[in-house]
């Protein structure tokens, strides 16, 4: 089905007061050659690195994995200028709440996270000169706590036993303790309108002259389910609308309903989630932002991904297409997959990759990758007489 009504994109974002970048003004070319030509430029130099965020590329998979016959585009989110999707709803939750008048020169900004949406707060605050406070569970890869630092962000990591039910409620707890700016990602309208504003559209535009039978996703707040999925459902109703998470934390599958506070944040965990490798998707409850996504009916169809599914298909990425990306893009792409294996022949299918693999270096995800020579590597090496590592 090719998306229809795009031309409305800029006179919503304007009606809205979202922000779109500068680039998507420039006249566009057909998606199979939407970038500029090598050595033509970005374009005009930017103001500042928020106006970086979004219109990120879709990239072909090809037969070393993708089914015969069929097509799927990777939707490649670690262009964005963090390297992931999150970079998306921190603009957006940042820019309304300036808007609002909730937040002013010298405020803190704190949230809850797991990592990506953490960066992309800390990016956003230190570009505005805001102070940063992150709270975000043990569990979750180093690497993630020391980009947060180095952006200036204070980290507060919250044991284990907590899950993201923790780290959610410290959050609040300081927010309210010390009169700061509490993001609340996984509740706020200014998470998926993003989507429904940038995401979605992107996507559309970059297809607008092809078939898009399938969208798949997963989700960690629900904001690109959300927000992307209403934008497609209503500008090309005939795509599909795949939805992915852990089965080892079935919660959408499991049809129980998170119980909520009153500002929608959740009370405890969720009684059907257990532990899973997909850092950044499926915490132990529902998001607020996914549950009212959920009541719209976006989702035509449910994948659930079995355990090593995300890694295996996030090294074969890496391997087969030169495309690194983290577990989550891995599980979103084994979604991909196999919906492709049993759609009609000619499909289309868009996957969603939402970050980099260089953010999971000690995670189970580089687990089976060595620092040192093999013994392949060390044959290689002595193979000719000059400098051999002893």
């Amino acid at each position: 089905m090719k998306c229809t009504g795009l031309v409305l994109l800029l006179a919503a974002h304007v009606a809205n007061g979202a922000f779109l970048p500068n680039r998507l003004a420039r006249a566009r070319t057909p998606a199979v050659q939407i970038a500029n030509a090598r050595g033509e430029g970005y374009g005009a130099p930017v103001d500042n690195i928020s106006e970086t965020v979004g219109n990120t590329p879709m990239v072909k998979i090809n037969d070393r994995l993708c089914p015969e016959g069929r097509t799927i585009y990777a939707k490649c989110e670690f262009f964005n200028p963090l390297s992931s999707v999150k970079d998306r709803l921190a603009l957006s939750i940042i820019e309304t709440a300036e808007k609002e008048g909730k937040l002013k020169p010298g405020d803190t900004v704190i949230e809850a996270t797991s990592g990506n949406t953490g960066i992309a707060v800390a990016m956003m605050a230190a570009q505005r000169g805001y102070n940063c406070v992150i709270t975000m569970a043990e569990p979750f890869s180093v690497e993630r706590r020391k980009l947060m630092r180095m952006l200036g962000a204070k980290v507060i990591v919250t044991p284990k036993a907590g899950k993201g039910f923790g780290m959610v409620e410290k959050a609040s707890e300081l927010a309210e303790a010390n009169g700061w700016f509490l993001c609340h990602q996984f509740e706020t309208d200014a998470n998926w309108k993003i989507h429904e504003q940038t995401t979605g559209p992107e996507i559309c535009n970059d297809l607008k002259d092809q078939k898009f039978d399938y969208w798949v996703t997963g989700y960690g707040t629900g904001g690109t389910f959300h927000g992307a999925g209403k934008y497609i459902k209503e500008n090309s109703p005939d795509t599909k609308i795949v939805l992915a998470e852990p089965g080892a934390a079935d919660l959408i599958d499991s049809g129980i309903s998170t119980e909520r506070k009153e500002d929608g944040s959740p009370c405890g965990t969720h009684p059907a989630f257990s532990p899973h490798p997909i850092q950044g998707w499926t915490p132990d409850f529902i998001p607020l932002v996914l549950e009212k996504g959920m009541k719209l009916d976006l989702m035509d169809e449910y994948v659930a991904i079995p355990d090593g599914a995300a890694v295996e298909t996030s090294q074969a990425l890496a391997k087969t297409q030169g495309i690194l990306t983290g577990i989550s893009g891995g599980a979103t792409m084994w979604a991909a997959i196999e919906t492709a294996k049993k759609a009609p022949e000619g499909s289309v299918i868009v996957a969603m990759l939402p970050d980099t693999g260089e953010r999971y270096l000690s995670t189970p995800l580089f687990a089976s990758i060595e620092a040192d020579m093999n013994e392949e590597e060390i044959a290689i090496s002595k193979s000719t007489p000059s400098w051999i590592l002893e």
